[in-house]
């Protein structure tokens, strides 16, 4: 455990790939900071997603904010080589008609923004896959988007943050802010308090449960999403693939990392109860591919809702959040992976794991500064599509805390756009 100091500018509790983005912003521009980590860097999310740094596909509202974060991943990539970084294409295949036009469709916000893309046809994507029966109707190619390695990434990007000055504490979890006059001051953690002119929370499923906390109403729920890895195939493209069956990523390892971004299970807790207004949109946009359940999560420690700055806090009780992948959806994702792309024939399954994605009403991140808690700013809540988005989200994150003008609107992002009552005390 390093050893933490009393006092800092900035202390950001999350060593995940945003918080650590904001470290690098606040530690490039000399700004000593603090990142607190209740486990190890990149222990959850962001070291078990797939890997993509992709600007296809997302929403407008967040294109301007991942083409930053891009440049930052390339001008890191530069520096550290020990991310995987590479630009391999991002390709998403439709096998239907509706499912193409929506990618059509798309790549109106591409034009806007100048971002390289193109449609494949039938045939393309056939010769990009590796099969003859034109099960596609065709896809989209970005062959600018890139992809890396997770589990290697963060801790690399964490340690290039130490190099510049930045105090990395694992194993020290926050239990909570300290105030005087109504403005943070501080936090409290595990092992004594360290004094802030501001405080970042980047720490993704968790931050719902610490802003609870403090008072701080948070509508972030908790999806459990689980992928596998493959034993290493000869390659067919640089490319990732993705398709509503089955989504894969080339590793450095020679596998592939496979997923399905339309299959998640979501288990109840409290919480659930509490926003479940907010979430009924996109729980009806999602019911035929996402499971409920209520077991014991329920009681877990997401569901903690009161304690003081000397209890013991639900982020000492549960270092890392380690949840069990679904076998059943991972079989069926494997038996369609391989019949989707050709070349996995061979491959074997290696690996599989779950992470529990933190998820907003609206799947678009919280980047905002806390009206009833000034001094706080909140980076959460990325809604399954952060690592990519992470570095940017980071350093916008830092610019708000540092009062420095920023490098995307952040408007987007606001925490008031779910309404006044999530913009004050609850």
């Amino acid at each position: 455990m390093t050893k933490i100091p009393s006092e800092t500018e900035v202390v950001i509790i999350g060593g995940g790939v945003v918080g650590i983005g904001a470290a690098i912003e606040c530690a490039e521009r000399g700004i000593p900071c603090v990142v607190c980590e209740k486990g190890t860097v990149a222990g959850e999310q962001s070291s078990r997603n797939w890997g993509w740094i992709r600007k296809q596909g997302r929403r407008p509202e967040e294109l301007p904010l991942m083409l930053e974060s891009d440049r930052i991943w390339r001008r890191l990539a530069e520096r550290i080589e020990d991310v995987g970084f590479r630009v391999g294409g991002v390709s998403y295949f439709a096998q239907s008609d509706e499912e193409l036009q929506r990618h059509i469709d798309w790549m109106e916000h591409a034009g806007q923004y100048q971002i390289e893309t193109h449609i494949l046809s039938s045939a393309e994507v056939d010769e990009m896959t590796g099969r003859t029966d034109r099960r596609f109707r065709g896809g989209v190619r970005s062959p600018t988007d890139a992809y890396a390695e997770p589990s290697r990434a963060v801790p690399a990007l964490a340690r290039y943050a130490e190099a510049k000055g930045a105090v990395i504490a694992t194993g020290t979890a926050v239990r909570t802010l300290m105030q005087e006059g109504g403005r943070v001051t501080g936090v409290v953690t595990e092992h004594g308090p360290i004094a802030a002119q501001s405080v970042i929370l980047a720490g993704g499923a968790w931050s719902r449960t610490f802003l609870k906390n403090i008072n701080v109403r948070f509508p972030q729920l908790g999806v459990r999403s689980s992928a596998m890895r493959t034993s290493p195939v000869a390659p067919i493209s640089t490319s990732t693939f993705g398709a509503s069956g089955a989504s894969i990523r080339p590793r450095l390892d020679g596998g592939y990392t496979v997923g399905r971004a339309t299959a998640a299970r979501f288990d109840l807790i409290p919480a659930a109860f509490e926003h479940f207004r907010a979430f009924l949109p996109v729980m009806w946009k999602r019911r035929k591919m996402m499971k409920l359940r209520l077991g014991r999560e329920y009681f877990g420690p997401l569901g903690h809702h009161r304690w003081g700055e000397d209890d013991t806090s639900p982020f000492e009780l549960v270092r890392t959040l380690d949840p069990a992948p679904d076998q059943a959806l991972l079989t069926d994702l494997f038996r369609t992976a391989r019949s989707l792309y050709p070349h996995l024939a061979e491959a074997k399954p290696v690996e599989s794991w779950a992470s529990l994605i933190d998820v907003m009403p609206d799947e678009m991140p919280v980047i905002d500064t806390v009206a009833s808690v000034p001094g706080l700013v909140i980076a959460s809540g990325l809604s399954g599509h952060g690592f990519g988005l992470g570095p940017g989200a980071g350093a916008l994150a830092a610019q708000l805390a540092l009062g420095r003008d920023p490098i995307a609107d952040p408007l987007p992002f606001r925490l008031s756009r779910f309404g006044p009552k999530h913009a004050v005390a609850a």
